[in-house]
């Protein structure tokens, strides 16, 4: 199973952009020329493909102001053949909407995942960017194994249905077994179906992609605003070429310090302090909170259900029903967000009532799966880039080692993040490294923001970042409040920094808190 993705949830369908397709995008055209030569056709965008979720095309820019037009850019498959086969790389933009004069360059967006279309995320958030959009073209892409980037591909739907339903907190060894089993399985499908580029999606790569679509964009430096993933893979960039980082913000940031291991045990941290909020803010509300009279007792109340569930599972989105791992994930992916806090009481106070609809259609957006049944190539994508980046291979010894800890941090979901350790077992490439290093010494201040309540990166994530990246690099924004990311939440301290250092280059001072 997948680590929960380690997205930004602005919107409860942002985490269900993709839907997949079958391998495409490599091939061996203009092999030999030079990449950094060629021109991009700019042209009106056509409707997501499957792998990017499907659906209508991007609506016209707030008040007609344009159109989101888009593009394909052909990177090398192999950073270390340049001149071999290519592999095309889908991005969209919209044109800066100030003056000429005032233009600075393009902003490019990683919404993270890994695995998030941003071909599809960028324009469907499109109003939250227009201040930046008075200076900047907003230039938006999918990564290399996403969307329409040469996407990833392992199963088809009904199988990722049964692999997503499945018990992924093992009680006994015959449980151990399948889970290993159905592990090894998809892994197994995503080398037959995806393996010439399983070795070339590393983020080390994207990072390249990344300089390669700032010199094909015209830009002298890279401006860049990364979200959750995209936070490493911005770090990962800045490592790379220090002396091509331009204006850069970093939110909802990665930990750039800990293992695969570690930051699975963060996440059970984070999660669970982001149930405890959930659960506080519930019974402190004026009318009586539906499903707990205490915080403890609503914390108490989930446990009983995802106990019961084990073995009882509830009607869900028919013909599937609620299991325990399903309901899980429902609750996982609502607590991204404050506002998705409304939807979890409605989930559970209609779980308690015998009806697992809400909780799964959460489960459906955590996975990326579409009301019509078609998954995105979410899950492919999170895996192969996760396990191409990360060296550890963990076994089942290991996860049942590490339980203890794991529960320690979190009675409701410590099990679920342990036994995700194992989503890397017999992958068919080796992990490139035990942590990614962003350091970066000479590089222009990056501006990183950390918010306390932040689930799936916790805040202190955002201060090892500011000190991985080197002194006069890294630059720190506490945020305190809820839900995974700063600038979305609309603060408008925090909205005052990104735009006055974006905008106008006025760097904050290291330590500000917003609140």
């Amino acid at each position: 199973m997948p680590r929960p993705c380690r997205l930004r949830a602005a919107a409860l369908t942002v985490c269900a952009v993709l839907l997949p397709a079958l391998l495409a995008g490599c091939g061996e055209d203009d092999k030999g020329a030079d990449p950094a030569r060629q021109e991009l056709d700019w042209k009106a965008c056509p409707a997501p493909s499957e792998a990017q979720g499907g659906g209508p095309p991007p609506s016209p820019l707030p008040g007609g102001r344009g159109e989101w037009m888009c593009a394909t850019m052909k990177a090398p498959l192999d950073w270390a053949d340049p001149g071999g086969d290519t592999i095309d790389l889908a991005l969209i933009r919209a044109r800066s909407s100030g003056p000429a004069d005032e233009r600075i360059g393009s902003l490019v967006f990683n919404f993270g995942g890994p695995g998030v279309s941003g071909v599809t995320t960028l324009p469907a958030f499109g109003d939250e960017y227009a201040t930046l959009r008075t200076r900047y073209d907003l230039v938006g892409f999918d990564p290399r194994g996403v969307g329409r980037s040469a996407p990833v591909m392992c199963q088809d739907d009904q199988r990722l249905d049964a692999l997503l339903q499945q018990d992924a907190t093992p009680d006994d060894a015959a449980e151990r077994s399948e889970l290993l089993n159905n592990t090894k399985e998809f892994n197994m499908d995503c080398e037959e179906n995806s393996g010439r580029v399983l070795p070339h999606v590393r983020t080390t790569d994207a990072a390249r992609d990344l300089d390669l679509m700032r010199e094909v964009l015209g830009d002298e430096r890279l401006h860049y605003f990364g979200f959750s993933y995209g936070t490493e893979l911005g770090g990962v960039y800045a490592h790379l070429f220090p002396d091509k980082v331009g204006r850069a913000v970093f939110d909802a940031v990665v930990d750039p310090t800990l293992t695969a291991e570690e930051g699975a045990l963060g996440q059970a941290r984070g999660f669970q302090l982001a149930l405890d909020n959930y659960a506080e803010d519930c019974v402190s509300q004026a009318e009586e909170c539906p499903v707990g009279d205490s915080a403890q007792d609503v914390k108490n109340r989930i446990a009983r259900l995802l106990k019961d569930l084990d073995g009882s599972p509830l009607p869900g989105v028919f013909p599937r029903r609620l299991t325990q791992t399903a309901a899980t994930g429902g609750i996982l992916q609502a607590l991204y967000s404050q506002d998705f806090w409304a939807f979890l009481t409605d989930g559970l106070e209609q779980a308690y009532d015998g009806d697992g609809t809400i909780l799964m259609l959460l489960s459906d957006s955590m996975n990326g799966r579409g009301e019509n049944g078609e998954y995105s190539n979410l899950v492919a994508a999170n895996t192969s880039i996760n396990c191409a980046d990360t060296e550890p291979r963990y076994t089942p010894e290991d996860v049942r080692r590490s339980l203890p800890e794991f529960r320690s941090a979190s009675a409701v979901f410590g099990d679920f993040l342990a036994w995700g350790m194992i989503g890397c077992t017999d992958w068919a490439v080796p992990g490139a490294a035990g942590r990614p290093d962003v350091s970066a010494r000479g590089a222009a201040p990056i501006l990183v923001i950390g918010t306390t309540g932040d689930p799936a990166t916790p805040y202190e994530g955002a201060r090892r970042m500011a000190r991985a990246l080197g002194e006069g690099v890294g630059v720190e924004l506490t945020y305190k409040g809820e839900g995974h990311g700063a600038y979305n939440s609309g603060d408008a301290c925090v909205r005052r920094a990104v735009h006055g250092y974006l905008l106008d280059g006025k760097v904050p001072a290291a330590g500000t808190v917003c609140s």
